[in-house]
Parts: structure tokens; sequence; C-alpha cells
């Protein structure tokens, strides 16, 4: 079997990456602003008691965000500014309350966010992406 046959499927996997991780990081500022999905030790949006400011830009982010890389558009950086936001919750919001070992300061999925999309802003939005459309359209023919 050779495996080398399988770069060229690499921008459908980058996609693949781009919408789950997107998918994924606008259900966590659903979850901030709307209690949506619910969450059983949380009694609805911020806990039932609401949310500080930074929690809102935070969910801003997550969302906007969030569906500016779902669908490809001006993907690096809305990546790069997700990247940010997951450093500065791991540093601010996780590192404080558990030490630095992310498996004990539940802050695994911030730093997972942080690198997928750090990874997303320098591969790119890959494959079936409107910026990919953007810039097929805007090329000249040789």
């Amino acid at each position: 079997m050779n495996l080398d046959n399988l770069a060229k499927y690499a921008p459908m996997a980058l996609a693949v990456l781009r919408i789950v991780a997107a998918l994924l990081f606008i259900e966590h500022g659903t979850q901030k602003l709307f209690g949506f999905p619910a969450m059983p030790q949380m009694g609805g949006p911020g806990g039932g008691g609401g949310l500080p400011p930074i929690m809102y830009v935070a969910a801003a982010i997550e969302i906007v965000g969030g569906l500016l890389v779902l669908v490809g558009l001006f993907t690096r950086y809305a990546a790069f500014i997700m990247s940010g936001e997951m450093a500065v919750a791991y540093w601010t919001a996780h590192v404080p309350h558990g030490g630095f070992f992310p498996l004990a300061n539940f802050g695994e999925s911030a730093v997972l966010f942080c690198f997928v999309f750090l990874y997303i802003f320098f591969a790119g939005p890959g494959a079936y992406s409107v910026d990919g459309s953007r810039a097929s359209r805007l090329a000249v023919p040789a």
C-alpha cells in the first residue's frame, strides 16, 4: 500500500479539519451566550448568574470567527484571532485554576483549538472555501 498517494487528498482533509473545528468552536460560543447546548452542571448562559464581559467577547469571537472559518472566508485572519483567544483562555482561565498541565486544569480543548487554528492560519483554508473560490476567480489565466 502506497501512502504517498494520500497527499492529493490533503486539501480536502484540511477542509474537513477546518469545518469540524469551526462547528465545535461555534458550539462553545452558543453555549456561553444562549446556554445551548445545555450543560448539566450549568443552569444556563453563564452558569445562571450572567457572564463577565470578557466572556461575551470570547463568545463573539467563537461564533463570528467560527462561522468565518466554517465557510472559509477570511480564514487566516479569523483562525489567527481564534488561536490567540484560546492561548489567552488557557493562561488566564485554566492555568490559575488547576496548574500548568492541561489534563489537571481541564484545558485540553483550549490547547488543541489553539494549535488547530494556528495550523489553519499557516496552511490556509484548504478545499471548499470561499477564500479558495475568490482566489481562483481572481486568478488571471496565463
